[in-house]
């Protein structure tokens, strides 16, 4: 069946899979619904394009809470005898959807559910891969137009989520179809992890074109086996050379030992970033620095902390902690979001910023945030 994956055409996976499910597992169908960009409705993918598509809330639906739980779920028997089994379709933590297959009524469900369960891991691999190749996916992954800025935004993340034994890593931009400035990035490598959470100013497509400069900027310092302060420095000379001290990123830039759990810091910038340990949630204060490309030549000094083994950190924008709402029109603030961060502990590190955004909703009287909104959260479990 993999092997069948790897060889299919990218717009053709889900064909090549039912035919392998009847073949091998009795399957009556099978079909994908992927998550769109907001993180709230799952759609399903047909063979070809087409518009109003019929979706599956991620709240309150058997679909959403496979896709929450990340746990497979088997209905009862239908009338005539069929079954239907729920599978969550994810990539090495980045959930992407659910895959529904509705087995023949002589189906040993219990006998076949470790080989769907293989299957749809294998098909959010593939679809991951696929994408490079085909829009099929994108295209009904959105339940309305990207603006065109929001289009070079999703286009320039890792990806949501990200697992792995040492760390998970989840996270979510708003308003998800006008997304501008803010932006996350990673990148896994042999003992360490580097993140950063960056925020360039101005509106529409100018700030989605300074994000994608400053990011790209720090990749190519990243990839050259730079340090983290040089990394900033050159991103900052990036910046202030195309934009003479005009316009400038806000930025703040991790790198995590995976051995020790000791983290280098440069901060430079808005973004935020708190820490849940012991059930007590405390924001991290950092020297702060001046933003990529606000003036010439700025040096870059990496601070130092420690992470210990269930550590929670959340990071937040200042989109969210600046947005105004309830009657004294009140910013949501350190006291909201430590409340937010404390609230949310019991929760999957793929699901808690989903959450915050939904209590920031909440806190502007149910209107979706205006400004940019990036929450991003990652548990930490170390080594051994």
């Amino acid at each position: 069946m993999a092997r069948s994956l790897r060889e299919a055409e990218p717009h053709r996976l889900m064909a090549v899979l039912r035919a392998s499910l009847a073949r091998d597992h009795g399957a009556v169908s099978a079909e994908l619904f992927l998550a769109d960009y907001g993180l709230k409705t799952l759609y399903h993918i047909g063979d070809l394009p087409q518009t109003g598509g019929r979706g599956h809330s991620v709240f309150n639906t058997v679909f959403g809470r496979v896709f929450g739980s990340q746990e497979a779920f088997a209905e009862e028997p239908a009338q005539d005898g069929t079954r239907a089994v729920h599978l969550p379709v994810t990539a090495r933590g980045d959930r992407l959807g659910v895959l529904t297959v509705t087995l023949d009524p002589a189906a040993d469900v219990r006998g076949v559910l470790p080989d769907l369960i293989d299957a749809a891991q294998a098909l959010g691999h593939e679809l991951i891969v696929a994408a490079r190749d085909t829009d099929l996916y994108r295209f009904f992954r959105r339940s309305e137009r990207l603006t065109l800025a929001a289009e070079i935004q999703w286009d320039l993340l890792p990806g949501r989520g990200y697992e792995c034994p040492e760390y998970t890593i989840g996270a979510q931009l708003e308003p998800a179809y006008d997304v501008r400035g803010d932006n996350f990035d990673w990148a896994v490598m042999p003992g360490r992890l580097e993140l950063g959470v960056t925020n360039g100013m101005g509106e529409g497509i100018e700030a989605s074109l300074l994000t994608n400069l400053a990011v790209n900027a720090l990749r190519n310092a990243r990839r050259g086996g730079v340090g983290l302060a040089d990394q900033a420095a050159l991103a900052d000379k990036a910046v202030y050379a195309r934009h003479r001290g005009e316009r400038h990123v806000d930025m703040l830039l991790l790198g995590f030992d995976t051995d020790s759990g000791r983290v280098e810091v440069v901060d430079a910038g808005s973004p935020r970033l708190y820490l849940l340990r012991d059930d007590q949630v405390t924001r991290l204060p950092f020297d702060a620095q001046l933003p990529l490309g606000m003036a010439e030549d700025t040096v870059y000094i990496a601070q130092h902390f420690q992470v210990e083994p269930g550590d929670r950190l959340v990071f937040a924008s200042d989109g969210v902690f600046e947005a105004m709402g309830g009657a004294h029109r009140e910013a949501f603030g350190d006291r909201a979001l430590i409340r937010a961060v404390l609230g949310t502990r019991l929760l999957p590190a793929a699901s808690v910023p989903q959450e915050v955004l939904r209590r920031l909703v909440e806190h502007q009287g149910g209107r979706e945030t205006e400004d940019d909104a990036l929450v991003l959260c990652l548990d930490w479990r170390g080594r051994g």
